[in-house]
């Protein structure tokens, strides 16, 4: 399935709101890539590296013919030689791409082009507090341009947490005061951030929508068509599974395209995310018993404004090792491999939220 050297690298942008399943999708793609040659950028929003180390233990290194062992990379791609088929997944920590464009993603790019041959696509999956459009205009630089074309953007929106309200308030009222002030300027950041996500997307993949009565799914998927350019489809998805002949091979050129996405900052020199968003990295040499855990962290949801939490938890006398996803106060949490005799059993997570308390964090888990 390669393609010749001279052709632009196709690379597909997953974008969508914190806890949408992103992830999830990307892991399923690489167990199902039918033999195309993927490279990975995973953007993480937070030290510690959760959603790559997800990637890289997604069982494909094990697999005749696919990504080879896969290994990270933190901030920078300059220490990877090109060439060397074992840098497929690689992990930049510095902040959301979006704000760190030139400083990371531009030699990330470079080096993937350079190994053009090796490579059908590339898929970038932003954080979840991304903004799409200034990543693809980076495609516009003349060091990227004649060599790499943004395929086509997809965004992921998890079904459950709209219908609950979790992002944009009740769908109903929002839908009121839509229609009765079309010039409402009067979004929350997260809002905006929300729906610039979906104002640049050529797919829209609805998760967990088998967990919404159908009354609430019609209502989520109404309001969605009201917010979606012309053409752009609405396609339901479970676990991430969906085949890759539909995530991929959108031949778009979006950066060709811009002017037709809408964004809520089109008219500015640069944007600025919410200061007040903030990271909290947790690394503790402490055991949890799951729903013990979930107790815990459902209180600090209840008292501060969290987002989402995700990490690691080490499981008394268990083997395996626990991955756990929160957002607002809904979490799940599964075992995806046992712990390796070369690594610390320690519990990690991330906490992201507005305006949070760190030291209540830390000592309520302490």
């Amino acid at each position: 399935m390669s393609k010749p050297s001279m052709s632009k690298l196709p690379v597909t942008v997953i974008t969508g709101f914190l806890g949408a399943g992103k992830t999830t999708l990307v892991r399923h793609l690489l167990q199902n890539n039918q033999g195309r040659r993927i490279a990975v950028i995973v953007n993480e929003f937070g030290e510690v590296g959760i959603d790559g180390e997800l990637l890289r233990d997604c069982q494909v290194c094990d697999e005749e013919g696919a990504t080879a062992e896969n290994t990270t990379e933190k901030n920078s791609s300059k220490s990877n030689p090109p060439g060397n088929p074992q840098n497929n997944i690689l992990e930049l920590a510095n902040g959301c791409l979006c704000c760190t464009v030139q400083e990371e993603f531009l030699p990330t790019m470079q080096a993937l082009i350079e190994r053009r041959d090796e490579l059908d696509c590339v898929v970038i999956e932003t954080s979840g507090l991304a903004l799409p459009k200034p990543l693809v205009q980076a495609f516009r630089w003349p060091e990227i341009r004649t060599s790499a074309t943004v395929d086509g953007v997809v965004t992921v929106v998890d079904c459950e947490a709209l219908a609950k309200g979790d992002l944009v308030g009740d769908l109903d009222a929002l839908e009121a005061q839509r229609q009765a002030d079309e010039e409402l300027d009067h979004e929350t950041p997260i809002e905006e951030l929300f729906e610039d996500q979906l104002g640049c997307a050529d797919m829209v993949l609805l998760t967990k929508s088998d967990r919404v009565e159908s009354d609430s799914l019609a209502k989520v998927k109404t309001w969605l068509a009201s917010e979606l350019k012309a053409g752009v489809k609405v396609v339901p998805c479970h676990s991430g599974q969906i085949s890759p002949d539909v995530l991929l091979g959108f031949g778009a050129a979006v950066e060709d395209h811009l002017d037709s996405r809408h964004s809520h900052h089109d008219h500015e020199e640069e944007h600025d995310h919410d200061e007040d968003i903030t990271s909290i990295p947790l690394t503790l040499n402490k055991e949890f018993e799951p729903k013990a855990l979930v107790r815990q962290l459902t209180q600090l949801v209840n008292e501060q404004e969290i987002y989402r939490i995700k990490g690691f938890v080490a499981v008394p006398g268990k083997s395996m090792r626990l991955v756990l996803n929160g957002v607002g106060n809904r979490f799940d949490y599964f075992y995806d491999r046992p712990w390796r005799a070369d690594e610390a059993r320690q519990t990690k997570l991330i906490v992201i939220g507005h305006e949070l308390d760190t030291e209540k964090i830390c000592s309520q888990l302490q």
